[in-house]
């Protein structure tokens, strides 16, 4: 029996986010164990729980057939590898960032300094591109406390809130890239494994369009419900149903998550009353 072979960074948010996204797709993954390999149970999948950095080298490899990933790590290995699906979470930027001390007015003020990283490939070909010469410091974890103790003059890492720079006395000037965790496949991936591949991208763009849409139901007088056709940003139709009381009816429609107050907006405005608005677990289409 074919067996699909996907790798997760094994501990951390993207990890958590990753195995959740699993699950919403009806796949059964547990370690509880904190076990390297973890097959599920209904779903010919097996999970690998590899250290991040050593991803795609095991996607190239062909060790395993795909993985979750940040898309920022497969611009660092630059390495040849297919992102089939970008999967909206573990979002972040990778920026540079100075002391709070430190007067920046454009990039060329980094000219000549010292540069803290843990991404030296992304960092030497974006200061490159800018024509702006660098000397870079590769170290991996805690690069926000380089400037404080001397190591470097600024620093690149990856950036989400924001609050480690602030507690460390420094200040983001410039973003080089953005990123979020993406489904990526091998080069050498086999026939039967990309066919159970597709299958699961199935599911999980059936979860991700949910994610990202509202359940809606309104009473409409029948007179408005042209309007409301109009207004509505629907799959293919809305549901229309007669109410008990005469000239009313109930209407049923899907709405984007984000023009979702912008809809409803519109929505009373043409008239809706009794606005009900539900998650949805998965869309299929």
């Amino acid at each position: 029996m074919s067996i699909l072979k996907i790798a997760i960074q094994k501990s951390g948010r993207l990890s958590e986010e990753s195995v959740q996204i699993l699950k919403d797709c009806g796949i059964s993954v547990t370690n509880g164990n904190d076990q390297l390999k973890v097959a599920a149970s209904n779903f010919p999948l097996e999970v690998y729980f590899l250290r991040n950095s050593d991803i795609p080298q095991y996607l190239v490899d062909g060790v395993v057939d795909a993985a979750i990933v940040g898309e920022n790590l497969l611009t660092e290995k630059n390495q040849a590898i297919q992102i089939v699906e970008k999967l909206g979470f573990s979002k972040c930027k990778v920026s540079i960032a100075v002391p709070k001390s430190f007067n920046y007015n454009t990039i060329e003020d980094l000219n000549g300094l010292k540069i803290a990283t843990s991404y030296p490939k992304t960092v030497s070909d974006y200061f490159r591109s800018k024509k702006v010469g660098i000397e870079i410091h590769e170290i991996s974890g805690s690069v926000e406390i380089a400037p404080n103790i001397g190591l470097s003059d600024a620093i690149v890492d990856i950036v989400s809130s924001g609050s480690t720079l602030f507690k460390n006395n420094l200040k983001e000037v410039e973003v080089i890239l953005t990123s979020e965790a993406v489904l990526a496949v091998s080069p050498s991936i086999s026939t039967a494994a990309k066919s159970i591949l597709d299958k699961l991208q199935f599911r999980i763009q059936s979860v991700l369009r949910a994610r990202k849409s509202k359940y809606i139901l309104m009473n409409i007088p029948d007179a408005k419900i042209p309007e409301v056709n109009k207004i509505l940003p629907v799959l293919k139709s809305p549901t229309v149903m007669p109410l008990a009381l005469k000239g009313w009816s109930s209407v049923h429609s899907v709405i984007d998550e984000e023009k979702f107050w912008d809809v409803i907006d519109q929505l009373k405005a043409a008239g809706a009353e009794g606005i009900l608005v539900c998650p949805i677990e998965k869309i299929v289409s």
